[in-house]
């Protein structure tokens, strides 16, 4: 910074017009400098610009703020007119472009369009923020991502055709509940909960789903939270990070007529029971627990026999579904005695004969007839219930589809 010379900003002799001798007419100025020495004349100064014409100026040119730049634009004349400032012809520009945004914030409140601008201006947030939720994917779509692997941080993906080759595909999408940002864990948890309970919703036929699929899905983080993303998508993904999956695993009512659904409903009902199992694996560790869920299963398979019973079925599977109808109507009493008992021992030997009667192989014959898929999974070709286990050593989880 410049420090001026002493007696600087006090009143120094002068020539009165430039080209005339000094004045006084002998010496040297006082306090020793030439006086004017900092290269101006205190002549024919201009009149300085109103600041509040260049800020109506900005203003309109950004389209920011309207209505203030037309404000000051109005008063910035006043203040020239009344002060001899410079600036009128950008107040003028400046009132005459926040108009023109005036108007168009109008129009776009009274259309809406305000509400469309500021949805798009919270998906640039999040596009600009990188911060993991940048993209939205629908119900059925099929995609690859940019690194090839369902794990870790996505910042964006390609929608593919899913007769292809894809990375994943999404089978579900559901919110989670507005408020501060729950935390990793909880959103981990709410994913973990809902995407493995809506999966039957969209891949009705589990047969159908290869036993190396398995379930990804695309969670918010806490910066994109608070750009209002509160979306989960729910993924299925190949358990092999280098591998794929080929073709869609889509299998409910937009790709299934009338009595494959109707069947795979049925089906269903008895999924649920058996996947209600106690933490205890054992019988003799939670007998009591055993006991609830052999109620659980009991009903479930009354209610799976009356699904199918009641529904018209084409003539080639009557009789398979009449046949099926009838081992699920002897498991049934066999559950419903394992629920009454009070002996370990003759709960397995309950458990055992109900297991034998929903042996997954005995539904091959009704899925054929219905054009289902007729290849028990792995899970189920060396046993009777999704853990292929039928022998008396414990119980606890072993689901039996059919």
């Amino acid at each position: 910074m410049e420090i001026p010379p002493p007696g600087y900003g006090q009143q120094q002799p002068q020539a009165p017009y430039p080209g005339q001798g000094p004045y006084p007419p002998q010496g040297p100025a006082p306090y020793g400098y030439q006086p004017w020495g900092h290269g101006y004349s205190p002549y024919n100064t201009p009149a300085p610009v109103n600041g509040l014409a260049i800020s109506a100026l900005v203003l309109g040119v950004l389209c920011f703020l309207p209505l203030v730049g037309l404000v000051l634009g109005l008063v910035a004349l006043g203040q020239i007119k009344r002060k001899g400032e410079r600036g009128k012809g950008m107040a003028i520009a400046g009132i005459v472009l926040s108009g023109l945004g005036t108007a168009i914030l109008a129009l776009a409140l009274a259309t809406g369009g305000a509400a469309g601008f500021w949805e798009g201006f919270k998906e640039g947030a999040r596009d600009a923020g990188g911060s993991g939720a940048v993209f939205s994917l629908e119900k059925g779509q099929c995609f690859d991502t940019q690194g090839g692997s369902l794990e870790g941080m996505a910042y964006d993906v390609d929608t593919v055709p899913c007769e292809g080759e894809h990375d994943g595909e999404v089978f579900a999408n559901f919110p989670m509940q507005d408020g501060g940002y729950p935390g990793d864990d909880a959103v981990t948890e709410a994913a973990d909960d809902k995407c493995y309970s809506l999966q039957y919703a969209y891949a009705m036929d589990s047969w159908a789903v290869p036993d190396d699929v398995d379930i990804y899905y695309f969670t918010p983080t806490r910066d994109s939270w608070g750009f209002g993303d509160r979306e989960i998508s729910c993924v299925f993904g190949n358990m092999d990070e280098k591998s794929t999956l080929t073709g869609s695993l889509r299998q409910d009512a937009t790709t299934l007529d009338a009595d494959q659904v109707a069947y795979l409903e049925a089906a269903e009902v008895l999924n649920e029971a058996m996947d209600s199992a106690p933490e205890e694996e054992y019988v003799e560790d939670d007998l009591p627990g055993h006991k609830a869920w052999a109620t659980r299963v009991s009903d479930a398979l009354t209610e799976q026999v009356g699904l199918l019973r009641t529904h018209q079925w084409p003539a080639d599977a009557e009789k398979p579904v009449a046949t099926l109808a009838g081992h699920l109507e002897s498991a049934k009493k066999e559950w419903a005695d394992a629920a009454k008992t009070s002996d370990v021992d003759t709960f397995y030997e309950h458990y055992g004969r109900a297991l034998d009667l929903t042996d997954a192989k005995k539904s091959v014959t009704t899925r054929k007839a219905l054009g289902l898929e007729s290849t028990p999974p792995p899970a189920y070709e060396d046993g009777n219930g999704e853990d292929g286990s039928s022998d008396d050593e414990g119980s606890g989880g072993g689901g039996a589809e059919v």
